[in-house]
């Protein structure tokens, strides 16, 4: 068994979607960023590269490449799947919170976790959505940004060639 850590950030902007865990919920601003910026979706896949040392997000799915603009990070969290199985490991579970003070994220979280454990190929229930503010602090708390925490557990399923 290994354990990864991930962690996103990106700012929240007018004229874009706001979607984490694969569903765009209905909010005046969005995530910015290169792809679809789900910044759920990315932590947890730096989190499962982190756990079997394969680096991260970027090193995989490089912001400069214009194949990746706009792309939905539903299959970049599956081709990290691939990935990691194609080096003898599965997901065992994962955990995460969404930091963002607006708006609740409470009525999306089944969505979300369904969206994970289908890209992750395991079952609903080791998946852990939780969500929380920041208080009114940091540009989080002023509405500016939203981030991420992810923790993977990951174990060996086969030798690798």
């Amino acid at each position: 068994m290994r354990v990864g850590f991930g962690y996103d950030v990106h700012p929240l902007k007018k004229k874009r979607l706001l979607i984490l865990g694969g569903v765009t919920i209905p909010f005046e601003k969005g995530v910015q960023g290169h792809s679809d910026a789900d910044v759920l979706l990315h932590a947890i896949g730096d989190a499962i590269l982190g756990a079997a040392a394969l680096g991260d997000l970027g090193k995989h799915f490089p912001d400069t490449d214009p194949a990746y603009a706009n792309f939905s990070s539903l299959l970049l969290l599956r081709e990290i799947n691939t990935l990691l199985n194609k080096h003898g490991y599965s997901v065992v579970n994962v955990d995460s919170t969404i930091v963002i003070e607006r708006p609740k994220i409470a009525p999306h979280i089944e969505s979300m976790r369904k969206n994970i454990a289908e890209c992750l190929q395991i079952e609903v229930d080791a998946v852990s959505v939780k969500a929380t503010t920041s208080e009114g602090m940091s540009f989080i708390g002023k509405g500016a940004g939203v981030a991420v925490h992810a923790v993977a557990l990951i174990s060996r399923i086969h030798e690798t060639s």
